[in-house]
């Protein structure tokens, strides 16, 4: 009777069993808003059946507080400079790029750079630079080839510009606009290029904003904007009229990577992830859902090919290899001065 009811026993234990479902691993994302294709994030569940908690941020330092609040997340997206500042301050694990097997469509010249110099902790998900979008009917090209940025001191586009409201923005226009580095400490510089900011501002009356600058110029309603190139891209697709220019002082050159938290609960998901997101096909779908540029040279050139979503959208390609085009680099003092003079600036009468 005893083996019996041992027999039952274990027999139900096995029915038990084979009804549960087994937890799903899951894979923590934190990205930008709008910086996906969002129907991949259930491909890749389905792929590695696995759930994806996937959440949006916007800002760097809204990220990172987050991380040092103790949030725990697989993939974050930072841009160059904050990568820098977390492998510098130990927040990333090193990347076994034996498991990224796609690693080698990435542009080489994306690789190796100020944030990341030796390769270990990252992978470049999108980039672009910092340009001038404006109207091709109200803007004469010629101001712009040959005032490059100091066309935001023409007063024959006052009252009619957007500036982007970013203290690391404004100070990099500032600085290339006078000849300097966008990554200077030097004091004789910095306030050269305050004076700069404060007389565009008391002289062109411009309109400072973030992303609402994009549905506005789709409209547009001014005839010059300072703008992201992958923004550009947007606009360019819906309004033809507009064009983008990026000035011959330089500018700044990002790149926005994938990096894995030195806490990551699932780093082998999240290298599964990383791989899944920088194969041709995936990157190809992210392009033509957010508009910025990929980092995959074939990906670029079928994007901008005949038949392409990006035919003729010039400001797509972002130049490379030009010597007075800049990455920033983090500096914690520097940070917390431009933020100051940049408060005074936009207070300025």
């Amino acid at each position: 009777m005893k083996k019996i009811l041992v027999a039952l026993l274990a027999s139900l234990l096995v029915l038990t069993g084979c009804g549960a479902k087994e937890p799903k691993e899951e894979l923590r994302v934190y990205n930008w808003g709008e910086y996906i294709d969002e129907s991949l994030i259930p491909e890749f569940e389905n792929k590695y059946n696995v759930r994806v908690i996937y959440e949006k941020f916007l800002s760097n330092e809204q990220m990172y507080n987050k991380l040092q609040d103790g949030s725990k997340f697989d993939v974050i997206v930072p841009s160059d400079y904050t990568a820098q500042r977390m492998r510098e301050e130990d927040m990333l694990q090193k990347i076994d790029y034996s498991k990224i097997t796609n690693y080698e469509n990435i542009i080489p010249s994306l690789k190796g750079r100020h944030m990341d110099p030796d390769n270990e902790y990252s992978v470049p998900y999108f980039w672009g630079n910092v340009g001038i979008l404006y109207n091709k009917n109200t803007v004469d090209r010629k101001d712009l080839e040959t005032q490059g940025w100091n066309i935001l001191m023409n007063e024959k586009y006052k009252g009619k510009l957007f500036f982007y409201d970013s203290e690391r923005d404004a100070f990099m226009i500032a600085l290339k606009a006078q000849g300097f580095s966008m990554n200077t400490t030097q004091e004789d510089e910095l306030k050269k290029a305050n004076d700069w900011l404060i007389e565009m501002k008391q002289t062109m009356d411009p309109v400072y904003g973030t992303d609402e600058i994009i549905d506005q110029m789709i409209g547009g309603a001014k005839d010059i904007a300072v703008m992201y190139s992958g923004d550009a891209n947007a606009i360019l697709l819906e309004n033809p009229d507009m064009d983008f220019y990026s000035p011959a002082e330089g500018t700044n050159t990002w790149v926005d990577a994938m990096v894995i938290p030195v806490d990551a609960p699932n780093p082998d998901l999240a290298h599964k992830w990383i791989d899944f997101m920088i194969s041709e096909d995936v990157s190809k779908r992210i392009t033509e859902e957010i508009g910025y540029t990929s980092p995959i040279q074939s990906v670029i050139d079928d994007v901008t090919g005949p038949d392409g979503a990006f035919n003729g959208i010039d400001s797509y390609v972002t130049r490379t290899g030009y010597d007075k085009d800049e990455e920033f680099f983090y500096d914690k003092e520097m940070k917390v001065i431009l933020s100051d003079y940049w408060q005074r600036i936009k207070a300025t009468k």
